[in-house]
């Protein structure tokens, strides 16, 4: 398994592997930062280049997961190592828990330990999921959405891809929340929230647009 990143919340997916027993052929891929040493932990390789990647996929399989926690770099990242012939694939905490019925997990998830996610539930594609975040029943939640610690959704939620909830955010049953919005740590989502804006307060009010 590949993970994409080597700081911050790819230390956060290497717990998740640990968690689920998952120690064979990890190693991380970095080309920016140059304050790190070759091995992670002393133990796991850091890859520096996309060649080094391509000789790791054709040795070891293609798998690789995302450490990066911004939804737009997510999506960027993606598209690149797909074309490289990366499978982008999920990393589910075994401490999480997942609805039995009618509940769909596109690939490429990060889901921490604590996430409680309900029946007839969409999640797509490269989303994360942090700690302790619950989901409730019919929400779909698009394409490299992040949701960050301890955030409540309540039923029939929709939240468009590329968005970006803060910590501790509330979000109550039949809201929409459009593509490419920020909602900020602590708010209460009481209305329907457009694309391409940032919303926070109790309750959330628009306070700019983003471009």
């Amino acid at each position: 398994m590949l993970i994409f990143g080597a700081k911050g919340f790819a230390i956060e997916v290497l717990n998740i592997l640990s968690e689920n027993q998952y120690k064979e052929n990890i190693v991380f891929y970095d080309d920016i930062s140059n304050d790190l040493d070759k091995m992670l932990y002393s133990k796991y390789p850091i890859l520096k280049n996309k060649i080094e990647v391509q000789e790791f996929f054709l040795k070891n399989g293609s798998s690789f997961t995302i450490g990066i926690g911004n939804p737009n770099l997510r999506a960027k990242i993606y598209n690149q190592f797909k074309n490289i012939g990366g499978k982008l694939t999920s990393t589910i905490s075994s401490n999480s828990a997942i609805g039995h019925y009618d509940t769909k997990i596109d690939i490429g998830c990060n889901i921490l330990s604590g996430v409680k996610i309900s029946n007839s539930v969409s999640i797509g594609i490269g989303c994360l999921i942090y700690y302790n975040s619950v989901i409730t029943h019919n929400c779909v939640i698009g394409d490299f959405v992040e949701i960050s610690p301890s955030v409540n959704i309540l039923g029939h939620v929709e939240i468009c891809r590329n968005t970006h909830i803060g910590s501790n955010v509330t979000i109550l049953p039949n809201i929409k929340i459009g593509k490419n919005s920020i909602i900020g740590a602590g708010s209460v989502v009481t209305k329907n929230v457009p694309d391409n804006v940032l919303a926070i307060g109790v309750p959330s009010k628009i306070i700019k647009r983003i471009k």
